[in-house]
């Protein structure tokens, strides 16, 4: 994981891997890292509920030496934020100003989990794929299809299926040229998960966009690309269950393909663009 990523974007990223007692730790600093800039380890381990000696072992598992480490990291990321703007005004058009704001900024940090390699490789195996299937179930449904349009739309043909069976049926029938894009935020879906079973049984590449790096799919996935969630923290994640992140990364990767593809991509959005102008409706019918 690319160590100059945030300090709190890896450690939500890492957080499924963690043991319970960890977990615990780590969503308190997510939550709140400049309250915990400011505890001891053993103000740490009482307001999480758990041992000093677990505070110890979570900052090691989230790959610092120790706990003042952990606490020098999160002053860092701290200061190197910029100053926020905290009048957004007063009622629903003001909620919605700084929700929108706290979105904006997260979205800086979306690709800092990824490294150039994986990406570069990510982009290769979607542009030189015989067979291209991608697959999604409940609210990262629309970021599939959305995935799929788009690919289709830069000359890189694209299924997707919306039944959980048929998604199976469908990565049983893969090739080893082909690839198969699983979307899980979680990475936990079960119906998303078997059907990544079903392409690598088939011996396709399995391609994971999550947010989470520890999990049962990005287990299973030949690469994984972990796109930070707009709320770092695993409930707000719950709680949430935001794509915005997730919805932009899918528009660049798209761009990032079509360039791979070159010419055969210019030709196919100029036939897009041709077949966009013959549907629309000027009103004068």
């Amino acid at each position: 994981m690319p160590v100059d990523a945030p300090t709190t974007v890896r450690i939500a990223a890492m957080r499924n891997g963690l043991q319970p007692t960890e977990r615990r730790v780590a969503d308190i600093i997510v939550a709140e890292p400049d309250a915990v800039v400011e505890l001891t380890a053993q103000q740490l381990a009482d307001r999480a509920g758990v041992a000093r000696s677990s505070v110890v072992r979570a900052c090691q598992s989230l790959g610092c030496r120790g706990y003042p480490q952990l606490r020098v990291a999160l002053a860092a990321e701290l200061g190197a934020q910029p100053p926020r703007d905290t009048d957004h005004g007063d009622g629903p058009l003001g909620e919605l100003r700084a929700a929108l704001a706290r979105t904006a900024q997260s979205l800086t940090t979306a690709v800092s989990l990824m490294s150039a390699d994986d990406v570069s490789s990510a982009v290769a195996d979607v542009a030189g794929a015989s067979r291209l299937l991608v697959v999604a179930n409940g609210l990262s449904a629309p970021v599939a299809s959305d995935l799929a349009m788009r690919l289709t739309a830069v000359g890189r043909p694209a299924e997707v299926i919306a039944d959980a069976i048929a998604q199976q049926i469908a990565a049983r029938q893969l090739s080893a040229a082909d690839v198969c894009i699983v979307v899980s935020g979680s990475g936990a879906n079960a119906a998303s998960v078997r059907a990544a079973e079903a392409a690598r049984s088939a011996g396709a590449r399995v391609l994971a966009l999550t947010s989470f790096a520890s999990s049962p799919l990005a287990d299973l996935a030949d690469r994984s690309l972990v796109i930070t969630p707009t709320g770092v923290s695993f409930r707000e994640e719950l709680a949430h269950t935001s794509r915005v992140a997730h919805a932009a990364f899918v528009e660049a990767f798209v761009d990032a393909v079509a360039s791979a593809l070159g010419e055969r991509a210019r030709v196919v959005r100029a036939h897009v663009l041709g077949i966009l102008s013959d549907n629309l409706d000027d009103g004068t019918a």
